[in-house]
């Protein structure tokens, strides 16, 4: 495939194409901590319950920690567990690969740079009758209309800690050591991370913006970013934002 670049692209998704929900049906869906966060939320749940109920553990591209997948309902079709009649029962806070299809992002980390170049292509799935739709778009029209500015920037920071977690930082412990499960909490589990950065009362062990600190108190996306410099500095003994 080759990137769309500024060129645009014809789609649409609604009741009236044929096909209406058919890509919700027996998907095999990654999902990132970022879109866990904004489920759970959606849901009104517990970020443990969440996970135990709509996710399963497999090993994925990183040998050393776990990939975390949508569970599917337990029906002929395989459907998608937010998926009702009518439609997408979690639309306003779906998965980023929802949000992001007939698109696929890729990222290019090959140059050293501040910010990693990224590139779309579009799929050609034959099931996928919304590319003869009329309706126009370009990359960065989608991205505005789909609100998948702030996935991307909270998957971007992910993949930089999942890169680290690719070099076996707890070596010696093994599969399910006490540093890879505090990960695993941190990255997955926001609610008993809170509880556990108010017990040990972590923000006051750092040098911390009082209008971040305030955030972090407040706003579960801010938390997490919190918990993945931390765990950077746990890991490694580095972080380039706590001090």
């Amino acid at each position: 495939m080759s990137p769309i670049g500024d060129g645009d692209f014809s789609f649409d998704c609604h009741p009236g194409v044929e096909c209406f929900t058919v890509c919700c049906k027996d998907v095999d869906m990654i999902l990132y901590p970022y879109d866990v966060l904004m489920l759970k939320k959606c849901l009104g749940m517990d970020s443990g319950d969440f996970m135990r109920e709509y996710t399963f553990l497999v090993r994925g591209e990183n040998p050393y920690f776990p990939t975390v997948k949508l569970k599917l309902k337990d029906n002929e079709e395989k459907s998608c567990p937010f998926l009702c009649e009518n439609g997408c029962t979690v639309y306003d806070m779906r998965p980023s690969a929802c949000r992001t299809y007939p698109l696929e992002r890729a990222v290019d980390r090959s140059i050293v740079q501040k910010k990693a170049n990224e590139f779309y292509f579009l799929t050609d799935h034959p099931y996928c009758l919304g590319h003869r739709e009329k309706r126009k778009h370009t990359v960065q029209s989608w991205i505005r209309n789909q609100r998948l500015l702030g996935y991307n920037s909270m998957n971007e920071i992910w993949v930089e800690l999942d890169t680290l977690f690719m070099k076996n930082p707890w070596k010696g412990e093994g599969v399910g050591g006490e540093k890879q499960q505090l990960s695993f909490m941190v990255c997955y589990n926001i609610d008993a991370f809170r509880e556990f950065t108010e017990r040990h009362k972590l923000l006051g062990q750092f040098r911390i913006d009082r209008t971040w600190k305030k955030n972090i108190a407040t706003d579960d996306a801010e938390l997490m970013k919190f918990g993945f410099e931390w765990l950077k500095l746990v890991l490694t003994g580095e972080s380039k934002v706590l001090r």
